[in-house]
């Protein structure tokens, strides 16, 4: 439910996710093979230099320990609300 009103309200999210943690931007949350994801961006991950951020996908169930944090965001520029496969099944976007 944290994501979904993240998602809804354009609110960061910090999570554990693979023994980091993690401070999110989720732009949408999706459906494929009976499995939640969450599209977000990470704007503590490395980029080059000519390189636009771009939303990584994480799985639900590997999101641990999920808080709503304060701190709001703008979606990237050029987001387009649409799972990132076309046999996805779009849950929200922002």
């Amino acid at each position: 439910m944290t994501l979904l009103q993240a998602i809804a309200t354009r609110h960061m999210v910090a999570a554990d996710y693979n023994g980091a943690r993690l401070t999110l931007a989720p732009h949408l949350m999706f459906e494929r093979h009976g499995d939640l994801f969450v599209s977000a961006h990470n704007p503590a991950k490395a980029i080059r230099s000519d390189e636009e951020p771009r939303l990584g996908h994480f799985k639900l169930e590997g999101l641990r320990a999920v808080e709503l944090l304060e701190a709001g965001f703008d979606p990237l520029p050029g987001f387009a609300p649409v799972p990132p496969k076309a046999d996805d099944t779009l849950i929200l976007a922002v």
